[in-house]
């Protein structure tokens, strides 16, 4: 097939440090190219990849010097250029939230969109009525239920390469925290976690502009106990040691994660999940098996306890079998086909591929 993934542009493809979305449109498109499909991205211009790029930009905006002052014409020349080759392909597949749907709507190629973010902002509902024919993706079914009524056509969880983490069968000696510092992030509950685990805390997390305040009210404060080390924004060439050395992750969320990509990378390296239940958590760990699914402090503190009990083994072939790349890929290539063969839309039902095999 003819392929155009459409990545967004805050990042390069896949991110230099912080950065899920274009992480995953990275893993998919390189595993696209891997399974034989001809593809091209759309992305900023020092993204890496196997396949044809269209530079749009000439970095990541979030990290360009000055600061860009207006992303959003960055994205509008984005779909133009799209759009402007769009019967180039048998298949447009967008990871912008809602900025192409104007132009989708009314073009006459087939498109599919990925949801990569949260759904339960106000003012979404109003909005996505207007595009209830158009086909979307989620990348857990609890990321749905705000909008319920979407045409969901298919729920596909997130994979990363099978070999972008090594198994480490020795647990480590400290908890770490890994992602944005952010509040619905809740640091400052794997904060309480460690200290009252009396567990070493590594944070690895970046802040962005728009919770800089919190980061200097709430949180900066908590780091001066001699249990927590903030070790700031890493990459990937530094998460397998990060992750994999560590006890356990803790992945403390107050808000519906869509998905939680650093859950999977943990399980990747053979760390196990200590995490709160909110969004897409339950369908991602087996409680007992890859973590342990808690509800307070104290619950998580006897879930530290207790997390040497698990097979790290268990962790990581929990991630072969259901996160990989290639099984993520072939789940896209299903619903790929399928759009294609069902455009008069007699589709015969969702596709349901959450658990398909690699």
């Amino acid at each position: 097939m003819k392929i155009a993934q459409i990545s967004p542009l805050y990042e390069c493809v896949p991110p230099k440090l912080y950065g899920g979305t274009e992480r995953i449109v990275g893993y998919l498109t390189d595993e696209l190219v891997d399974l034989g499909h001809d593809v091209t991205l759309f992305a900023s211009g020092e993204s890496q990849t196997k396949s044809k790029l269209v530079a749009v930009t000439e970095t990541g905006l979030r990290l360009q010097n000055p600061p860009v002052r207006d992303p959003i014409m960055h994205h509008v020349r984005l779909l133009e250029m799209v759009f402007d080759q769009a019967s180039k392909y048998d298949i447009l597949h967008f990871h912008l939230d809602y900025l192409h749907l104007p132009f989708a709507k009314r073009s006459s190629g087939i498109s599919v969109t990925t949801m990569h973010g949260r759904l339960d902002l106000p003012d979404l509902a109003s909005l996505y009525l207007r595009y209830l024919e158009m086909p979307f993706v989620s990348i857990s079914d609890a990321q749905r239920a705000p909008l319920s009524w979407l045409n969901w056509c298919a729920t596909v969880h997130h994979g990363i390469p099978e070999d972008q983490y090594s198994f480490h069968e020795n647990p480590g000696s400290y908890l770490a925290f890994l992602g944005r510092i952010a509040p619905e992030k809740r640091p400052d509950r794997a904060m309480e976690i460690a200290k009252a685990s009396g567990i070493p805390l590594k944070i690895a997390a970046k802040v962005d502009r728009a919770d800089e305040e919190y980061f200097a009210s709430k949180i900066k404060p908590l780091l001066k106990n001699p249990l927590i080390e903030f070790v700031g924004e890493i990459g990937d060439s530094e998460k397998d040691e990060f992750l994999g050395n560590a006890l356990a992750l803790l992945f403390p969320i107050d808000w519906p994660e869509p998905f939680g990509l650093v859950m999977i990378e943990s399980l990747a390296t053979g760390t196990p999940v200590i995490a709160y239940p909110h969004g897409s958590v339950a369908e991602i760990i087996e409680n007992g098996m890859t973590g342990f699914l808690v509800r307070s402090i104290s619950e998580a503190v006897r879930a530290v306890a207790k997390v040497q009990s698990l097979e790290r083994s268990g962790c990581r072939e929990s991630f072969e079998r259901r996160f990989t790349a290639r099984r993520m890929a072939r789940d896209y290539v299903a619903l790929y086909q399928r759009l294609c063969s069902d455009r008069e839309g007699d589709d015969g039902g969702e596709l349901r591929v959450v658990e398909s095999a690699a």
